[in-house]
């Protein structure tokens, strides 16, 4: 009976080899190389379509045209793109990775209006997936019912305009701190750091309208402003991944590339768990106000969105990014620009303290409303220095017609920003700081609200910024209070000329060197 078993069992173990040799692993095989065939067909057909674009000589195996970029890439690419670009379309190697760079206005109306659908995507990338909680927020989400859902939160309950009114007393009594401890530094006659306290000021003026005091205490912004530098290194540094995502996809690779992702993910859900904990447990004894903090807005929204605790980490993290960058860097070179061209400084200050009640010791948004010198600096100011060279890369979701150039699906496009407010068919002087070009002359109705293609600091289309209102608003407050409270200037020895304007590319672009003037307490 037992030998009767042992035949039986060899029996059935020599048909499930017969069966593996003659008819599974055959099967396999044909599946393999014919996916193999229909991808290698594919990609053949791709490669086929790209090559119509115009493009860079000099490519080189595996690194493609990355040997042609600089340290400012918004710089080469435009410089690029004037030698081998046709109507502002030109197509790169990054590693191997095929991406579209639009650098003309009329190029990216093309993308960002008349197919801003087509655009609207985003690539996908192991770091932000980490960082953004699965890309549940609204600035790397590709695009989708979800993109859609947090997006309409962003813009209805959080950055609408009454919402950004309601803050008003938040902005007015940050701005009336800044100027305190400026008139300290003024009357010890000592130099500031200005590119320190602009960023504090954006720090805390963020985390209030997020969290309301809760940062603010116990040394918790300190913590935060770590956090942000270090998501800031993370998101803008060299990426692997953005140029040899296959590459970064092999275990050992992608385990270091996380890493670093893991590590600073953890410590904002220490930090945002602390946050979002206080918010639960203070949110049962209080009524719904249009002053909420942002935390609590996403709470009171969780059931009507489906909402999980990790979609309220993911949107404050964009919050807290986006809205720190645009206003302290703009601010800082508003005031560089302003240091480098006193006669414009004086012209600022003589309508800002004109306009300004007499006796009143700070300036309010009341009396913003009819400074338009101001306005036209601060917009002379987004044309030159943009927070970014770039928009966040978009993603072609399908094969797209783009002024006859046939782009397809999966294809990465860069709008270069920087080459836009550059561009000399549209701006007279390109590279020069001149507000009056919004006051008269053909740009004087030119506005950064998406629908100028030649200026586009907040972007355009679906995935432009919907914080457009609350950082004009914020640089119109603190701008004009730096130059009606005080006169400057550089520090003893120092001349204008010497002021270093090299750029650092990043997340956002800032300067190299830090901004240090002498506030002096001015009689108005």
């Amino acid at each position: 009976m037992e030998l009767i078993l042992q035949l039986e069992a060899k029996t059935a173990a020599q048909a499930v080899v017969t069966v593996f040799f003659f008819f599974l692993l055959p099967l396999a095989l044909l599946f393999y190389f014919a996916r193999a065939a229909i991808s290698s067909r594919d990609s053949k057909t791709r490669e086929l379509i790209l090559s119509k674009l115009p493009s860079p000589p000099f490519k080189l195996p595996v690194i493609g045209h990355m040997h042609l970029i600089g340290p400012l890439p918004y710089v080469s690419l435009r410089d690029l793109a004037a030698k081998h670009g046709r109507d502002g379309l030109m197509l790169v190697r990054l590693g191997s990775v095929p991406t579209l760079v639009v650098s003309s206005p009329r190029a990216a109306e093309a993308v960002l209006r008349t197919h801003d659908l087509a655009f609207a995507s985003r690539p996908r990338s192991m770091v932000t997936d980490i960082i953004m909680y699965g890309a549940l927020d609204s600035c790397f989400a590709p695009y989708s019912d979800h993109f859609r859902s947090v997006k309409k939160v962003v813009t209805v309950h959080l950055l609408n305009s009454k919402r950004v009114q309601a803050y008003r007393h938040v902005r007015e009594e940050e701005v009336r701190l800044v100027m305190a401890r400026l008139r300290g530094a003024a009357a010890a006659a000592a130099a500031v750091d200005l590119s320190q306290t602009l960023q504090f000021f954006a720090n805390d003026l963020i985390c209030r309208a997020v969290s309301g005091k809760f940062l603010c205490e116990q040394g918790r912004n300190k913590v935060f402003r770590d956090l942000m530098e270090a998501n800031s290194n993370l998101l803008g540094g060299f990426n692997l991944e953005a140029y040899f995502p296959g590459l970064a996809r092999m275990p050992l690779i992608s385990k270091l590339i996380c890493a670093r992702a893991i590590r600073i993910r953890r410590r904002w859900d220490q930090l945002l768990d602390m946050l979002i904990d206080d918010h639960v447990a203070s949110a049962r004894d209080r009524a719904k106000n249009d002053d909420d903090d942002f935390i609590h807005v996403l709470l009171s929204l969780q059931d009507e969105y489906g909402f999980t605790r990790d979609h309220i980490k993911a949107i404050s993290i964009d919050m807290f990014e986006a809205g720190t960058d645009t206003s302290h860097l703009v601010l800082e070179y508003a005031m560089v620009e302003l240091t480098r061209k006193p006669h414009i400084l004086t012209k600022l200050q003589d309508e800002v303290r004109r306009i300004t009640p007499k006796g009143q010791h700070m300036v309010t948004e009341d009396d913003i409303v009819g400074m338009v010198y101001l306005k036209a600096v601060i917009k002379e100011t987004l044309r030159l220095h943009a927070p970014g060279g770039f928009t966040i890369p978009h993603l072609a979701r399908e094969d797209c017609n783009v002024d006859g150039y046939m782009i397809p699906a999966g294809t990465r496009v860069l709008i270069n920003l920087w080459a836009l407010s550059r561009d000399a068919n549209y701006w007279d002087k390109p590279d020069e700081f001149l507000p009056e070009r919004f006051m008269d002359g053909s740009n004087k109705n030119t506005d950064f609200k998406g629908q100028d293609f030649q200026f586009l600091p907040f972007g355009s289309g679906r995935r432009m910024c919907p914080g457009i209102h609350s950082g004009k608003v914020t640089l119109e407050i603190m701008l004009a209070n730096l130059v009606y409270c005080f006169n400057w200037k550089l520090p003893s020895g120092m001349k204008k000329e010497d002021i270093d304007m090299t750029d650092v590319f990043g997340l956002a672009i800032h300067r190299k060197e830090k901004l240090f003037l002498v506030p002096q307490i001015a009689n108005y």
